[in-house]
């Protein structure tokens, strides 16, 4: 038996350190946590446990192109000399514009997403705005604190109070959620869960709060209105370190505990509770959770939670992403600073109407599975289907999107190649091994990329340098550690991060009335901007699995469960008993699906687990819109509205 060190790529908080071991055959046999990385030891997820069985099942194993309906398999050079022949012929007769990369954060390696990318730099192929995660968070942080990153996960050690914020750590970061846990052992602290949802983090928590979804901003400004009209602020730290307080001061105002009760459904005892704990309890951290800017406004409720830290005089006192403190180089691994051509962004929210109309005659897509995953789906499939549309997917598993594919090329797993993955929770790094050599006939982004290269004839230096120097490059003055990024094997490395007391603001200062937002015509102040379901509509949240990262692992553990959650007096009002298939509908289409009854939802809320399919496989998110917020260009999935109608 040998040990390899790898780092798990998946789109994550925890990014786990993790030693895979192969028997004499060179079989992979198990994926265990490395206990090197302070972060994420003693144990992995669910899903990473099972690595060592995935890369034995429903793997792309060669080249395949699609004759008459059915896919052919093919030699690498057959296939790629088709992949070029159409490329050139797209880029001839439409323009490098009509040819589209779809990559994403299903892998979130710099030699998976990142150094290929330079290929599709050069010809200045069309590219997403990369907002269907995360993005508008980001946005309305940097409003204010001119960037979006905030205390580390490592801190929460030290803290007297932890609020998860549309945060369901116990699933979605394990690992962060027992340093809370540790915390609350070692240290008494107080672990509070905001979430419309009774979460496996809510069953845990000291204090669950549950405002009605899209509340939240009222919410967080009825909390600072408590204590800015109770005295209990900071106002040596305000003085000193932000501009705006007296705008916010006439904005908060507007937020009785009273106002705030009626507009959330939560009680103004706990409303009180969580305001005199923030008091009580200076060494806090505010954890805000991804899923909460995935609504029509997410905007809003981001911006607004930020401040409570900040009038309490904690600098960055919250956690978002922390992917943004980091130093190193990004546009030049992508190519991005080194091509002479721009690239056309367009955003990736929108997708199923822009491929649907036909914007795009070339679709390349790798470490992504839009066909299962982007809002309004059924419309994005319909456009892939296209008499004039040629897609290619370079994939390590049959997806949903390779059964759209003309052109399918088998991809090695991260366990098949070596890496570099930059966390975005924590900045421990190490380079990731290679642990057994490509299964199958795959073969990795970077010689795709090369190969298509000088098949089309591209000879630039840039794209055919070699991908570790180049990683050097982009890394310089990145590390703290004496090791380099390619000698430290099993150490791990600490990544430079920014100073958490300086504000990227044109004020060097943190910014409640945001002269960025003025100058960009979205009003300086956070504001409550409710869409209510109105009549007999519901609003559909989806969250996290415990099993699943996304689409992933559904080869390992079955299809995702099926199902949605409705409160009882709901369920009695509309005649539904447990366990019965009901029909959610809206202007897009409708799902048939079982509904279970439960508490654990507020009234006229729904709950799914993300990605669930209804009857016939006709996916959960095809009632989602493919309008992007306003600002930020983020996804609506967590303002899904739907009519319930019993079936027949």
């Amino acid at each position: 038996m040998t040990t390899y060190p790898t780092i798990c790529p998946r789109d994550c908080y925890d990014t786990c350190a993790l030693l895979a071991t192969v028997d004499e055959n060179g079989k992979v046999v198990s994926v265990k946590a490395d206990d090197r990385n302070p972060i994420t030891k003693n144990f992995t997820c669910a899903r990473a446990n099972k690595d060592h069985e995935r890369i034995y099942t429903n793997r792309v194993e060669y080249p395949t192109v699609k004759e008459t309906g059915k896919s052919v398999r093919k030699t690498w050079d057959e296939a790629t000399n088709l992949v070029v022949a159409k490329l050139n012929d797209t880029i001839k007769n439409h323009g490098p514009e009509s040819v589209l990369l779809l990559d994403y954060a299903g892998n979130m390696g710099l030699l998976t997403t990142g150094y290929p990318r330079r290929l599709w730099n050069k010809i200045g192929a069309t590219q997403t705005d990369g907002a269907l995660c995360s993005k508008t968070g980001h946005i309305a942080i940097n409003l204010h604190y001119g960037d979006s990153y905030g205390i580390k996960p490592t801190e929460l050690i030290t803290k007297d109070l932890i609020v998860f914020w549309g945060f369901n750590a116990f699933v979605t970061s394990p690992h962060f959620w027992k340093i809370a846990n540790q915390a609350k052992n070692d240290n008494t602290a107080k672990i509070v869960v905001i979430d419309p949802v009774r979460t496996k983090s809510a069953d845990h928590a000291d204090l669950w709060i549950s405002p009605f979804p899209g509340t939240d901003t009222a919410l967080a400004y009825g909390i600072m209105n408590y204590l800015i009209q109770n005295n209990l602020i900071n106002e040596k730290f305000i003085a000193k370190n932000t501009l705006g307080f007296n705008s916010l001061i006439k904005e908060a105002k507007k937020y009785t505990i009273e106002r705030v009760e009626k507009i959330t459904g939560v009680k103004s005892s706990d409303i009180e509770k969580l305001a005199k704990l923030y008091a009580a309890l200076p060494a806090s951290a505010t954890m805000i959770g991804i899923s909460l800017q995935k609504a029509s406004q997410g905007i809003q409720p981001v911006r607004a939670i930020s401040f409570i830290p900040a009038i309490l005089g904690i600098h960055r006192g919250f956690f978002y992403s922390n992917g943004n403190s980091f130093y190193f180089d990004e546009d030049y691994i992508t190519g991005k600073k080194l091509s002479d051509n721009q690239s056309k962004i367009v955003e990736q929210v929108a997708l199923a109407d822009l491929v649907s109309r036909g914007n795009f005659k070339f679709i390349f897509v790798n470490s992504m599975n839009p066909a299962d995953t982007l809002p309004n789906v059924n419309l994005f499939r319909k456009g892939l289907l296209r008499d004039d549309v040629f897609v290619v997917v370079h994939d390590t598993h049959l997806s949903k999107t390779t059964e759209y594919a003309d052109v399918i090329l088998p991809a090695p797993s991260y366990l098949e190649k070596e890496d570099l993955i930059v966390p975005w929770g924590h900045n421990y790094i190490r380079f990731s091994e290679k642990v057994i050599e490509p299964l199958f006939e795959s073969k990795t982004e970077v010689r795709l990329m090369h190969e298509l290269s000088k098949k089309m004839g591209l000879l630039d230096k840039w794209l055919f340098a070699d991908p570790k120097s180049e990683l050097s490059k982009a890394f310089e003055n990145s590390i703290k550690d004496k090791f380099t990024l390619f000698k430290s094997k099993y150490y791990m490395l600490k990544l430079r991060t920014k100073n958490r007391k300086k504000y990227h603001t044109s004020s060097g200062k943190i910014e409640f009335y945001s002269s960025i937002a003025e100058k960009s015509g979205i009003y300086p102040l956070p504001e409550y901007i409710y869409n209510k379901p109105i009549d007999d509509e519901f609003i559909l949240l989806t969250g996290a699995n415990l099993k699943y990262t996304n689409s992933q692992f559904k080869d390992i553990y079955g299809e995702i469960p099926s199902y949605i959650l409705i409160n009882p007096k709901d369920a009695k009002q509309l005649k539904i008993n447990n366990e019965e298939m009901i029909i959610l509908s809206n202007n897009l289409g409708e799902v048939k699906i079982k509904a279970i009854i439960s508490d654990d939802v507020k009234e006229k809320t729904l709950w799914a687990p993300r990605l669930a399919e209804g009857e016939g496989s006709v996916p959960l998110n095809s009632l989602t819109e493919s309008t992007p917020q306003n600002i930020g260009g983020g996804v609506k999935f967590n303002s899904t509205f739907v009519k319930i109608f019993k079936t027949k």
